[in-house]
């Protein structure tokens, strides 16, 4: 193993318009280590390894390849040079195979046979201690196993130099753990590793050194050995001490706000539970048991056939067809990029999706008014950059996350869905968060759907587990020997 950097960035900078992403950075990327890639949401660290990837160029500064200045002006030129991205957002064709995936793009021209394909893929996912079948649909596989699909395409280019932007936010702690050691043997190979990730305990696990980004500049590089805790990391990424813990008190619930009753839709298999004004109830579960088909019910986006949904005292047909913008529902859905907003669109008209109804007179609508109550909220939430003029795709996924959040929540609703609420934000924006659904229990009932058992530990009064459809139990957060049975649960052992 070398220590050697394999890759330098010297006084990189990179601005949009007036939004300054990165400032004279200066970073060694080293063969044989794993790097962690540190910061708030906006702190820039995904723009600094996109310029790595060539998918935008610094606008100043130099990135040297082995000790020569390299010009990585395209993703061609990069893959070239045998450095590979694994974004947070998949970029697979569905209707193809595993093979076929991996296999597009390819700009060797040598002819190579199906079954010589299949044979090169399932060797390189043993060697890197990944199952996948290279004949299967990427359309049938979780979410873990398509990650995995996006590591073989580089491993299949030979790629060394491997960046993995916040790739455990979507996985189950078992598929977080498999990554890992797929990371592991990676480094045992001498391959160059960037870990992009918000999740301190997972960074204190797998990093051999450490760098902290604020508001675009470095303000830290260490030795993972040399740091204490990952409170200390906290500390460093935030300025102050963040515990990631929230103080629930109960409060009593009191009227119903939604009744689900014999629900049988798309696989679901005779869901029944209430939620009450001031409590919330959390649902945790590997991804694809159920939850998906729940939600979409829940909020109106699929048809109701086999069983009863209540809304505020509504049937849901009833509720759907004619009911308020405010103080109903409000629905902060997982796909913050696909459905809960615009990518086209500036944050203003992002924030008037769901609450135009609340600014307009007649058929005008008065935009002064909104995009005066909309920076309010951006400085509020802390959105960055705090532009209401930018397009929602110039955030970082936190700070669209919090745009999501801080809309939604202006809406006063008594009903809150929260699909994985916090899912890529950063520790203290994750704190802001479970304290604002705390807060919210007081006028709202709230259905919470995540895969992080702590978050639903923290915040819930009563957590329900799912497997295969079916609602395995459903129990207060305070029954300690139901909470210690939750991974059973979730396997389908009890």
């Amino acid at each position: 193993m070398s220590d050697a950097p394999v890759i330098r960035l010297e006084q990189i900078s990179k601005s949009f318009g007036e939004v300054r992403a990165n400032h004279n950075i200066s970073l060694d990327i080293a063969e044989g280590r794993i790097l962690a890639l540190l910061g708030e949401n906006g702190a820039g660290k995904s723009t600094l390894m996109s310029l790595l990837a060539g998918q935008s160029q610094p606008d100043s500064g130099t990135i040297y390849f082995h000790g020569t200045p390299a010009d990585f002006s395209s993703t061609e030129k990069a893959i070239e040079a045998g450095i590979g991205m694994v974004y947070q957002h998949f970029k697979l064709v569905e209707a193809m195979s595993v093979a076929e995936n991996i296999c597009l793009g390819r700009s060797d021209k040598t002819w190579l046979s199906r079954k010589g394909l299949q044979r090169t893929v399932s060797e390189i996912a043993n060697q890197y201690s990944m199952q996948v079948d290279p004949d299967r649909l990427v359309a049938d596989l979780s979410m873990g196993e398509k990650q995995q699909v996006e590591i073989l395409k580089l491993l299949f280019r030979q790629s060394n130099i491997l960046i993995f932007d916040e790739p455990t936010a979507v996985l189950t702690p078992h598929e977080a753990n498999n990554l890992f050691e797929t990371m592991r043997q990676m480094k045992k190979d001498n391959k160059a590793i960037v870990f992009i990730s918000h999740k301190l305990e997972e960074v204190m696990a797998i990093a051999d050194d450490i760098a902290i980004l604020k508001r675009g500049e470095i303000v830290g590089v260490m030795e993972a050995a040399h740091v204490s805790s990952s409170r200390e990391l906290a500390e460093m990424m935030v300025g102050r001490e963040v515990l990631l813990q929230v103080d629930h008190q109960r409060m009593e619930p009191r009227q119903q706000v939604l009744r689900v009753a014999g629900l049988k839709e798309a696989g679901l298999k005779d869901i029944n539970f209430e939620i009450r004004q001031g409590e919330i109830v959390g649902l945790v579960g590997v991804a694809g048991n159920g939850q998906k088909p729940l939600v979409e019910s829940v909020v109106g986006l699929r048809k109701v056939d086999g069983g009863v949904i209540t809304l505020l005292g509504r049937d849901s047909r009833e509720f759907f067809s004619s009911h308020s913008w405010d103080k109903a529902l409000s629905y902060i859905p997982e796909d913050r990029q696909g459905l809960a907003t615009c990518q086209g669109l500036d944050l203003l008209d992002n924030f008037l999706l769901t609450t135009r109804q609340g600014f307009q007179t007649g058929p005008w609508l008065p935009k002064n008014e909104a995009r005066q109550k909309l920076q309010y909220l951006i400085e509020e939430f802390d959105i960055r950059p705090p532009d209401a003029r930018l397009m929602a795709w110039q955030l970082s996924g936190g700070n669209l996350q919090k745009m999501v959040l801080s809309r939604e929540f202006y809406r006063k609703p008594r009903l809150i869905v929260a699909e994985q609420p916090t899912q890529g934000l950063d520790i203290a924006a994750a704190e802001d968060v479970w304290n604002l659904l705390l807060k919210a229990r007081e006028q709202a009932g709230i259905l919470l759907i995540t895969g992080d058992l702590s978050e639903a530990l923290e915040l819930s009064d009563r957590i329900g587990v799912m497997y295969d459809g079916r609602l395995v139990n459903l129990f207060s957060r305070t029954n300690e020997e139901m909470i210690e049975a939750i991974p059973q649960m979730m396997a389908g052992l009890i």
